[in-house]
């Protein structure tokens, strides 16, 4: 079993502004537990319409609509949603590498103009080579950090301008391109984007308006944090900065650490060198700190103060959770805040039913309204402070 590590709970004095809090949106499909498909669930239209309405109406801050061979399209996935939702911020793939920056530019202030200026832009250049090399995209690791530069400099100066605009790069060119039809939101859409390398923080610190990590241990995130804040200072910038994290919320402790267990309960060492194997061969740097961070071992998922690397055994990306009950979440996310960090973009298994706990578990003690499973539903929303002091 899981054994957590002991801290010292922050200082609740002059506590920090609430966070923005994302949810995830997984269209590559959903369960209850990893490596095993007996309690599966497909990314149904229905499903995953259900998850984005029930965040909108618990008072998610956005939504991540995730990206890859394995997930549905982004974009036609967010278009089904501009009706089914009304606050909430559809965070969507800007896949550098093989979208080209004209068309993607208008695609993004039309998209942004239905949404009514809810739209944010997750730029993702790519770290798996053999999914790329599938796309006909055979760029090396540098090479791609250089091609979405020139992307993003085309991308930003066609929103930012009536004016045509030509560009000639190592990689693209363009001849008096022009977009029509402005975003809502201007210049344009905020540009989210994550990536561990010196190429990946000398892209957020030349182009991105917030730089996204990993769930890693605090000091890790510190240290990226500072060398993009001075990237971005080159180039006069400043840049917002997010976590990327998984969440098993309980009411108790032990309970949050029992649920971490049984989410992996059914891999095999196989599944899981089986994984391993496949995730080493990928050049993202990201990755490869993640997949260090346990080594593909059982018995070094703790990898700090409610910090579990579980998820990340078997699947890529984001492989971190945070577990606890909701002050001991609450107190790891106050950790992340201190070091400029002011939103999250979390997510847990399966992701319908999380949504709803979170909210309620967590939300009153960050400042924001919580929300019962019916009152999402039938779209009210109440605090339960307020409920406990008229009851």
């Amino acid at each position: 079993m899981s054994q957590p590590i002991q801290d010292t709970p922050p200082s609740q004095a002059n506590p920090p502004a609430s966070p923005e809090i994302f949810w995830f949106l997984p269209t590559s499909g959903d369960t209850r537990y990893l490596g095993t498909s007996d309690f599966s669930r497909p990314p149904e239209n229905g499903y995953i319409r259900q998850i984005a309405i029930t965040a909108d109406r618990l008072g998610y801050d956005g939504l991540l609509i995730p990206t890859g061979a394995s997930c549905q399209d982004p974009w036609v996935t967010a278009a089904s949603l501009i009706a089914e939702t009304k606050q909430i911020k559809l965070l969507v793939a800007l896949r550098t590498s093989i979208m080209g920056p004209t068309a993607s530019a208008r695609q993004a202030a039309t998209l942004d103009q239905a949404l009514g200026g809810r739209l944010l832009l997750n730029v993702v250049p790519g770290g798996d080579a053999t999914e790329l090399a599938a796309d006909g995209v055979f760029l090396k690791h540098d090479e791609r950090y250089e091609a979405a530069d020139e992307f993003l400099t085309v991308w930003r100066r066609i929103l930012a301008t009536d004016a045509p605009v030509s560009f000639k790069g190592k990689h693209l060119s363009v001849e008096n391109a022009r977009n029509f039809h402005p975003p809502v939101q201007r210049p344009y859409p905020p540009l989210y984007f994550g990536g561990s390398s010196p190429a990946a923080h000398d892209l957020a610190g030349k182009h991105v308006d917030a730089y996204l990590t990993w769930g890693e241990p605090p000091e890790a995130v510190a240290e990226k944090i500072a060398d993009v804040r001075a990237r971005a200072a080159k180039h006069g910038r400043q840049v917002r900065f997010g976590v990327r994290l998984h969440v098993i919320a309980r009411e108790t402790e032990e309970e949050a650490w029992a649920d971490a267990d049984r989410l992996i309960s059914h891999l095999s060492d196989d599944d899981i060198a089986a994984s391993q194997a496949n995730m080493a061969k990928m050049d993202s740097h990201g990755q490869a700190r993640m997949q260090a961070l346990h080594g593909g071992r059982r018995d070094r998922l703790v990898v700090g103060p409610n910090l579990w690397a579980g998820v990340g055994l078997v699947r890529g990306g984001a492989g971190t959770a945070l577990v606890g009950n909701p002050q001991q979440i609450v107190d790891r996310l106050r950790e992340y805040q201190a070091l400029g960090v002011d939103t999250f973009v979390l997510s847990g298994y399966p992701h319908l039913e999380e949504s709803i706990r979170f909210a309620e578990l967590v939300f009153p003690l960050l400042g924001k309204s919580a929300v019962t499973e019916r009152s999402a539903q039938t779209g009210g929303a109440f605090d339960i402070r307020t409920r406990a002091s008229a009851s």
